[in-house]
């Protein structure tokens, strides 16, 4: 196992965790919860947004 593959295999699991995050702050906590799942859920973004890139590169460099 690579570098890269480790690389996506931590932005792929920092995608999930903020997935999850943003719903479970949704779920509970009223106003406060939805500005905090707001933030979780751009985090999510970037993080798919890393991952789509970090496999990109693996396939090119593959």
């Amino acid at each position: 196992m690579n570098a890269l593959t480790i690389l996506i295999i931590l932005a792929l699991a920092a995608t999930i965790f903020s997935l999850v995050a943003g719903v479970s702050a949704m779920a509970t906590h009223g106003e406060v919860g939805h500005h905090s799942s707001n933030d979780w859920m751009f985090r999510r973004v970037g993080f798919q947004a890393l991952t789509v890139v970090l496999l990109v590169l693996a396939m090119i460099v593959g």
